[in-house]
């Protein structure tokens, strides 16, 4: 029987090997402390935080994320721990919630290794505290307790240790926000909101989380959330309106340009949806037969559209891949360390040093180790085949915003009169069943700018690479993201600008330049630089003060209020101080008004900078041109291994989607 706790009240708990699950409606930080019999923190060797995440018995998130899962064995603490406290802290500088009043109350659970719930504690009555002590782990004689503290701090993170005992508080906070900072900058963007009932149908067994759902409730104003991947100024969704080519007023500006510059939430609306209507059944399963799964279906989430249940599946098939490597990680984990145990208290004892005693104990602890893992091994196969099936199902009914370049769909593909929800930007897979693939999906319109390495230092691959051969390919990659984007927009709402410098992209941007797609021919030297910078910087410039001012109809008419993006080769290469500034601030304030970059970049080549360029890297989501381990999930932090989209070899796909884009605008007078 779960025991809900409130504020002050304990629990006794049934055994000392447990995880402890954080659920909050915001990326939190999550850490923890040891305390001794007076609840001292005798240093920060007792601190586990996402720059340490590890202590005996102990392990944490090395992310923010909105979901967490704390591993504790009590009996494996420090000698003369007799505490455990479990914080909760709002990241700092990374446009998101600055107080827990504004967000929903986070939830903590204590569970057994099987998940089975113990105590559950509802952090609610939080208003301007911006870290709090959840619960705490203690031991009184000889068992151990849980209770729930709930005690908030105003002043944040370093008021928080301070209050624990922790010298230099103030340094320490910052280290971990340092690290919370770094970590995000390579998360990825969390999935939209879940209705409250969940949002998938899962019709499979195993772990995959089983969430009846409902149809999505009355499209009432959707809860912002803020997106996690964001360690820049925070960028606010812009929603469109009906009518293609309508400049930001009123209506459409969703968030003031204001509240965007303070760090607003992110409107995970679905784009162009401006009325209620009931949302289309999610496809039903075959019957299956009688203790076998059921057969997988594409779009088996809720949504309004086929295109909207298939991207809220692919999230789900996301979430349960990471969740169910999290689970065999754990119980491999949690066999290996009771291995040890084991054999330390068998040969603590000198009679089982010698002769045949130990011999035993090690293989009968090894054994116990070896029918552990195999069994969790089992579990994750069963669980990864059903994961298998479901993407055979889902990958060929995937639309080409969704789909990869080998995908037949781009060979009938029409330019929409609509943009899709999330364009695929590349594939993600992890070492355990490395064929498992899970496409990589960023919204519409772009929420971040994207970044792609061409640096030698990107990864292995990068590394054995020669130089002039990964910049090309990372020019390359850049051409086919920015061909993706012209060809799911309508014809003319979508504007492609290309800075190169010293016109060493000739030859990646040929497929552009021939197509006639680009809004003019790459720019060159630094008075092209200048020029593009200028023309980029003025529409940001005029489009924030008609939103401000609501006077949409004061914008100049030969004022292009399509989305734009700038695709800028070799940078820092051509680019003075001022430049540099105008690029941040593109950066920054462009995706709130529909203007994006596209990077291709080594970042070892702008270090003469200085950290001066650290905030531009970090508001990029980075992506690479070969595969690197670089990612991380929003639930477990896993590190993901990426895949770039690659276009099948002699495949002409890429000009014909070109030519397509071509002649819809032609037809369409643009």
């Amino acid at each position: 029987m779960t025991a809900e706790l409130v504020r002050g009240q304990n629990h006794t708990l049934p055994q000392t090997r447990l995880e402890i699950r954080v659920s909050a409606g915001t990326p939190v930080v999550a850490g923890a402390t040891l305390g001794d019999e007076r609840g001292t923190v005798r240093g920060i060797e007792w601190i586990a935080h996402p720059g340490s995440p590890q202590l005996p018995g102990l392990e944490v998130s090395q992310q923010a994320a909105a979901d967490h899962r704390l591993a504790v064995d009590l009996e494996a603490l420090p000698t003369g721990a007799h505490r455990v406290t479990v914080l909760l802290a709002l990241p700092v500088g990374v446009g998101g919630p600055v107080r827990f009043g504004a967000v929903p109350a986070p939830f903590v659970a204590v569970t057994g290794l099987d998940g089975t719930e113990i105590a559950s504690f509802t952090l609610t009555d939080l208003d301007a505290e911006s870290a709090v002590s959840a619960l705490e782990l203690y031991r009184r004689q000889d068992a151990w307790k849980v209770r729930a503290v709930g005690q908030g701090y105003a002043g944040g993170l370093a008021a928080m240790l301070a209050d624990q005992g922790v010298t230099e508080p103030a340094a320490l906070a910052g280290t971990i926000q340092e690290a919370v900072t770094r970590g995000l900058a390579r998360s990825v963007a969390p999935p939209p909101p879940r209705t409250p009932e969940g949002d998938r149908v899962r019709h499979a067994t195993g772990s995959a989380d089983h969430r009846p759902t409902a149809p999505p409730p009355a499209p009432e104003p959707p809860e912002p959330l803020t997106d996690p991947a964001a360690t820049g100024p925070a960028h606010t969704a812009q929603p469109h309106t009906t009518q293609p080519h309508t400049a930001p007023g009123p209506a459409a500006a969703g968030p003031s340009a204001a509240g965007t510059a303070a760090g607003g939430p992110i409107d995970y609306a679905h784009p162009r949806r401006q009325h209620a209507a009931p949302p289309s059944p999610p496809p039903t399963a075959p019957p299956a037969q009688p203790g076998q799964p059921a057969q997988p279906v594409a779009g088996d989430a809720t949504g309004w559209s086929m295109d909207e249940r298939l991207y809220n599946q692919i999230w789900g098939m996301f979430e349960d891949l990471a969740r169910a490597v999290a689970a065999y990680r754990s119980a491999v984990d949690f066999a290996e360390s009771r291995m040890d145990q084991e054999l330390d208290r068998a040969l603590s004892d000198p009679r089982n040093r010698i002769g045949g005693a130990g011999d035993r104990a090690r293989e009968t602890a090894r054994a116990k180790r070896d029918e552990l893992v195999t069994r969790a091994r089992e579990a994750l196969d069963r669980d990864l085949a059903q994961l298998a099936a479901e993407a055979a199902v889902v990958e060929p009914a995937l639309p080409a915003a969704y789909a990869g370049w080998g995908n037949p769909v781009w060979h009938a593909h029409r330019i929409p009169m609509e943009i899709p929800m999330a364009l695929r930007i590349g594939d993600l897979h992890l070492p355990e069943r490395t064929d498992l693939r899970i496409p990589l999906l960023v919204r519409l319109p772009l929420e971040r700018g994207i970044w792609v390495d061409s640096g030698r230092t990107a990864s292995e691959a990068a590394a054995l690479m020669d130089t002039d051969r990964l910049r090309r390919l990372a020019m390359e990659t850049a051409v086919a993201h920015a061909a993706r984007l012209l060809a799911v927009y309508p014809p003319g709402e979508f504007a492609v600008h290309v800075i190169d410098p010293a016109g060493s992209a000739a030859g990646p941007l040929a497929p552009l330049v021939e197509a006639g797609v680009l809004a003019g021919p790459p720019a060159a030297g630094a008075g092209g630089v200048a020029s593009v910078l200028a023309h980029l910087t003025r529409r940001v410039d005029l489009v924030q003060m008609a939103v401000r001012a609501r006077a949409a109809d004061s914008l100049p008419p030969d004022l292009d209020t399509g989305e734009q993006l700038l695709v800028v080769n070799d940078f820092p290469h051509g680019f003075d101080d001022r430049a540099v500034t105008q690029l941040r601030y593109l950066a920054d304030e462009g995706p709130a008004v529909g203007v994006h970059l596209l990077m291709v970049a080594d970042r070892e080549e702008a270090s003469a900078y200085g950290p001066i360029l650290d905030p531009l890297w970090r508001s990029l989501l980075r992506i690479t041109p070969v595969a690197d381990s670089h990612l991380a999930d929003p639930w477990v932090g896993h590190a993901w291994t990426y895949e770039p989209l690659t276009v099948p070899p002699g495949s002409r796909v890429l000009e014909q989607v070109l030519a397509a884009v071509a002649a819809a605008r032609r037809a369409a007078g643009r």
